[in-house]
């Protein structure tokens, strides 16, 4: 049986054909995504490469995921930042939605204004533990209430409120779900339920609205957000299957267009002795995603956070020619770097700069602080420093000159101390751009798709 997965990206559409009998990869192809217009005009661009590739082919089962237009883009609202927030946001990061902004306490006047023009898909409200403080959650519900847009509430917080907030959303005519609470109890985590109905209103509302309609009826599968592929295949790969054992914990690095993901499977426990673990425990497999930090719609953060002054003086490139190619890829983000040119370069330091960023916002924090027993550390996240697979993902990493330079971007150096990143670990690339592809085939065919993610992940080291 021939098995076709199509990722509909930001920036590309990314096809995997695969023969599921002989457990092989046939061929891969990839044509710009046609947001614009209709995504299946790049579809059928890429589906025409594939078919010059293997004129024989033809697919029995299509499985889709998407992240065009930048993804699924959501906001985040909680009662403590350091707590039923951040939850929040766990939950939403770890669906495959984009979370754009993030608030805590109750909201102000300005922040409607602010979440009025951000003109958010969808917003997960969430706010105290059961039985606990209800008078927030019920005020922001209030505010959501009376913002105007065609924005969907998923509602995840105190259960004591959810009559109320019912008749408040029915009263102002709003779109909204129930669903558990994110935080149920003091520091502890359930946002599987929310993770679910981000999914479910994505499928159900939001491939409508970025013209996936079409793709939906043609495909095997509910089209699911992109980044949740990928995690489940970073899962896949890190636990194994019934077979087959996994690979261990990993991170994985994702350098798109729009946004730079961050993927960790790993527990994250403290490797400093007298340590205590500050705010929430995070859980196993955790997502960020930074949308300030993508490699063409978004270049704000790493331009203005390069290290020019070094970077300017190690690659002799003049400032002008710097800034003359990120605006063309903001203005153009079609366009491609020649290989070996002065624009690879400034694309490989851009990288670096955007994996430095996001892996120092994913990764847990150490404070010295002092006790009446004496010095003591407190880490907030998760600890990955004895993190020993690091896998890179995207065109930006695989089409690199020397793509471990990228990749360095995750490891800890003498600036560091404070972040708990990894250690010297083994760098791999996804060769074939296939982790989304493999994550939507984990829950059907997971034997198969283990197989090959190991088959298509490769080391790298600085002789490449």
């Amino acid at each position: 049986m021939n098995l076709l997965t199509a990722d509909i990206g930001s920036t590309y559409t990314k096809l995997t054909a695969i023969d599921s009998i002989q457990r092989r990869i046939i061929a891969t192809s990839s044509a710009f995504t046609t947001v614009e217009t209709d995504v299946l005009e790049g579809f059928n661009k890429a589906y025409s490469k594939l078919k010059n590739i293997t004129p024989n082919f033809s697919y029995d089962k299509l499985y889709c995921c998407s992240s065009a237009a930048g993804g699924l883009k959501m906001i985040a609202i909680g009662l403590v930042p350091e707590l039923t927030s951040k939850a929040a946001k766990l939950a939403a990061s770890s669906a495959g939605a984009k979370v754009v902004k993030s608030y805590a306490f109750e909201l102000s006047p300005n922040e409607q204004k602010e979440i009025q023009n951000i003109d958010a898909d969808l917003i997960l409200l969430s706010g105290g533990t059961d039985g606990g403080n209800k008078e927030v959650i019920l005020q922001n519900a209030k505010k959501l209430a009376e913002i105007e847009g065609n924005f969907r509430v998923i509602v995840a917080g105190n259960k004591s409120a959810t009559s109320e907030i019912t008749e408040i959303f029915r009263a102002a005519n709003k779109q909204f779900v129930i669903t558990e609470n994110v935080m149920p109890s003091f520091n502890k985590l359930n946002i599987e339920p929310a993770r679910e109905k981000i999914k479910e209103l994505f499928i159900n509302h939001i491939i409508e609205a970025k013209g996936l309609n079409k793709l939906q009826e043609m495909s095997n599968n509910d089209i699911i957000p992109t980044p949740l592929s990928v995690l489940m295949a970073c899962e896949l790969l890190s636990e194994g299957t019934t077979e087959v054992e996994g690979i261990g914990e990993l991170i994985a690095i994702d350098i798109g267009g729009a946004t730079t993901d961050i993927y960790s499977i790993a527990e994250g426990n403290p490797t400093l002795t007298n340590t205590i673990i500050k705010g929430l425990h995070e859980p196993k497999s955790k997502r960020s995603v930074e949308g300030d930090l993508g490699m063409r719609y978004s270049l704000s953060s790493p331009r203005e956070e390069l290290n020019l002054p070094s970077f300017l003086k190690s690659a002799s490139i003049e400032k002008e020619i710097i800034d003359g190619w990120i605006n063309k890829c903001i203005n153009r983000p079609e366009s491609l770097a020649e290989r070996e040119s002065v624009e690879q370069v400034i694309e490989e330091y851009l990288a670096f700069s955007a994996g430095k960023i996001a892996l120092e916002r994913h990764v847990g924090k150490y404070e010295l602080i002092y006790t009446p027993f004496g010095e003591s550390f407190a880490l907030t996240g998760k600890d990955l420093s004895n993190i020993k697979t690091v896998i890179g993902i995207g065109g930006v990493i695989v089409n690199a000159i020397n793509p471990i330079e990228i990749l360095k971007s995750v490891e800890k150096s003498r600036e560091d101390i404070k972040f708990a990143k990894p250690i010297m670990p083994n760098y791999f690339i996804d060769k074939s751009y296939i982790f989304s592809s493999m994550g939507l085939l984990s829950k059907e065919y997971p034997h198969l798709a283990h197989k090959l993610l190991r088959e298509n992940i490769v080391q790298v080291n600085t002789n490449n």
